[in-house]
């Protein structure tokens, strides 16, 4: 009896402490996911320009995509230093009108797993980290245009306190499981120069020498210059960035073709601004252009779009997106895509434009022209694809999808 009761002591103390520890976890879910019909009655079709390097996503998304990360306070320190251990999982499954002519297996990574010693005293309230990890992106959330993206597998020393500027230096091998070369890059990072009130530049500066890759292209670099301006009616923001790359460094931030010379160059300028304009009226608006240069001809990539929302109810809200694309190459004919969505959706907290998680009733229209047509054959993206000859809109330079998207985060 004593036994049995000493076992359940112990069970019960075991159980304490589990459950001690994860009510300290943190867990942050993120899930999207999309089905329809075409307007030639197949499964729902998405739009994408050959050549460009995103898309406009809403009622644009063919795929099913979670992710879970979970973060972990391992211990704390007298000082304030904090040791913190943290995994992403992600899951993908694309469910397109043209997934037969991809990869359409359904699969899952480990997109993030690293620790982080951070408030660290020494560095002025800096951290420590290693391992893999989403390392200081920036994106426009209407397109999933991640246009500075220094993520990876390595290590580094982040946000060390210089007054109000933060120091950052990040050593790279990976930047995720796709990369099929190994190569080394450095990255350093600027943030938080107060130019003018409320606004300050960000600075970046990626390296990629040859020394640390076998790709045969020549050292690479890329830098980029950002001015973000914050507290614009209220949580809105303004993002300007300037980005210039080099050989390697054409990924602009990420690691680019290895094989790359340095007569390779690419030029991007971005453009996102966000505000709740009203309790009800919100919106983004985004512009890209960017404009690549080698030894086999020179492309040109544009991109004009916006989305608003605006909230009917407690949680009913309209939405509307309108974005277009232009790829021009050199030599060759401008290719275009126009896409339109139109989505009512219920959203459980609230209608503000961020407010999820929300379940979309959508509309898209999409019309492109002959040279977008002909350069999507081919393609093994699915949402390029459907533009094409042999696409699910053959023949045809339009096309549409009527359906349903969910998306949340919590």
């Amino acid at each position: 009896m004593c036994n049995q009761n000493a076992v359940k002591l112990g069970v019960a103390l075991a159980a304490l402490t589990f459950w001690q520890q994860a009510a300290a976890l943190d867990v942050n879910p993120y899930i999207r996911a999309l089905g329809g019909v075409n307007s030639e009655s197949g499964r729902a079709a998405c739009f994408k320009l050959a050549g460009a390097g995103a898309k406009y996503r809403l009622g644009n998304e063919c795929e099913i995509y979670g992710e879970l990360l979970l973060g972990q306070e391992l211990t704390k320190l007298q000082d304030g230093t904090t040791l913190k251990a943290n995994v992403m999982l992600s899951v993908f499954s694309p469910t397109s009108a043209s997934k037969m002519l991809t990869d359409n297996s359904t699969y899952g990574r480990l997109a993030q797993a690293y620790l982080s010693a951070e408030k660290l005293s020494a560095l002025n309230g800096g951290s420590l980290w290693f391992g893999r990890r989403y390392y200081k992106r920036e994106d426009i959330h209407i397109t999933d245009y991640f246009y500075w993206n220094p993520q990876g597998t390595g290590a580094g020393i982040e946000d060390v306190g210089v007054g109000s500027v933060k120091l950052s230096y990040a050593l790279f091998r990976e930047d995720n499981q796709d990369q099929k070369q190994y190569a080394t890059r450095h990255d350093f990072q600027v943030r938080g120069i107060h130019v003018n009130p409320n606004g300050d530049l960000e600075l970046g500066l990626s390296a990629i020498p040859t020394s640390g890759n076998s790709g045969g292209g020549d050292n690479g670099w890329a830098v980029t210059v950002q001015h973000r301006q914050t507290q614009i009616l209220g949580d809105g923001w303004n993002k300007l960035a300037l980005q210039y790359g080099v050989g390697p460094g054409i990924g602009l931030g990420g690691t680019g073709d290895l094989a790359a010379k340095s007569d390779v160059k690419r030029l991007r300028i971005v453009e996102g601004v966000y505000a709740q304009v009203t309790p009800q009226l919100g919106g983004m608006l985004t512009a890209v252009y960017q404009k690549d240069k080698s030894n086999t001809g020179d492309q040109t990539w544009s991109s004009l779009g916006g989305r608003l929302t605006y909230g009917i109810s407690q949680h009913i809200k309209l939405q509307g997106e309108l974005g277009y694309d232009r790829v021009k190459p050199s030599g060759g004919e401008a290719r275009n895509l126009t896409k339109l969505t139109i989505a009512p959706s219920y959203a459980w907290k609230g209608t503000n434009f961020w407010s999820r998680p929300e379940v979309r009733l959508f509309y898209t229209y999409a019309k492109w022209n002959d040279a977008a047509r002909l350069a999507a054959n081919g393609s093994t993206d699915s949402a390029v694809a459907s533009l094409s000859s042999s696409g699910v809109f053959a023949g045809q330079n339009h096309g549409s999808t009527v359906g349903v998207q969910f998306e949340g985060w919590w």
